[in-house]
């Protein structure tokens, strides 16, 4: 369980939601003519598939199915969802009305599984680590540049929040005994997709999340050649010879998709 000295800071920078849509095939030509664009023109939400210099502030995004694969964690719902809207605000009432009304919209036909968290300040991160990590990240790209997106939802395990604040920060770096590595740790196991993979994480708004949700709502979009490299990220930190961290993770579905430009596409 956090405590005071866990994190550096409690302040939210940001909200997001992922509406997990599992739509019939003869539903999808009625759905299409739903006002959900106009809901989220409404609300002054940028469409990410143009997302101009960075993340949009307030934004929305429309993802087609590509496939998915089960996880530890069973998530029919997300599993075999069709098709996934995201929303983004720094205003936590501009998500809430937007997936309040998307919901209501789309009654009775699809009943959206919500996936949400907050961005909050980074806790494990020195001025190093946000070198090596985080300051020549990826910025978000245009859809037809990075059309590819994946939604890995996941929880650590009780043992995992037993731990303090020190002991888990360790699993992050690499491990060496008598000046020989022997572990890399999530910062190294992960590290060859910095350059070319846009990730984002949602983190539950208390630690652990509660009954029924996740932990941490990770997410990346990537050009068509660095789909391999996404994979090889993925399994370099299932492995917990590489990355002992992945001892304390139990993953839901991991999904795939398309990025599309339009609500009506998404459905088509």
């Amino acid at each position: 369980m956090a405590i005071a000295n866990d994190v550096l800071s409690t302040e939210v920078l940001r909200h997001g939601a992922y509406l997990c849509l599992s739509v019939p095939a003869e539903a999808r030509r009625p759905l299409a003519g739903v006002a959900l664009p106009a809901l989220a023109e409404r609300l002054g939400l940028r469409n990410e598939f143009e997302p101009g210099a960075g993340h949009p502030t307030h934004a929305v995004a429309f993802i087609r199915r590509v496939g998915a694969t089960a996880g530890a964690i069973g998530d029919t719902e997300l599993e075999r969802a069709d098709a996934i809207v995201h929303v983004a605000s720094s205003a936590v009432a501009t998500v809430a009305e937007f997936c309040a009304e998307a919901t209501r919209l789309l009654a009775p036909v699809v009943k959206p599984r919500v996936l949400q968290g907050v961005v909050r300040p980074k806790d494990y991160t020195s001025a190093a680590m946000n070198q090596f990590a985080y300051a020549h990240a990826v910025p978000q790209q245009p859809g037809a540049v990075a059309p590819n997106a994946f939604l890995i939802p996941l929880s650590k395990t009780q043992a995992w929040w037993a731990k303090d604040w020190m002991e888990r920060h360790t699993y992050f770096l690499p491990r060496y005994e008598h000046g020989r590595m022997v572990s890399q740790g999530h910062a190294l196991a992960s590290a060859a997709g910095v350059p070319c993979l846009m990730r984002r994480t949602y983190k539950a708004e208390t630690s652990p999340a509660p009954a029924g949700a996740y932990d941490f709502v990770t997410y990346f979009e990537c050009a068509d050649a660095d789909v391999p490299t996404f994979h090889a990220v993925c399994a370099a930190l299932r492995d917990v010879a590489r990355n002992p961290e992945w001892e304390f993770v139990r993953e839901g579905p991991s999904w795939q998709g398309r990025r599309v430009a339009t609500w009506s596409e998404m459905l088509a």
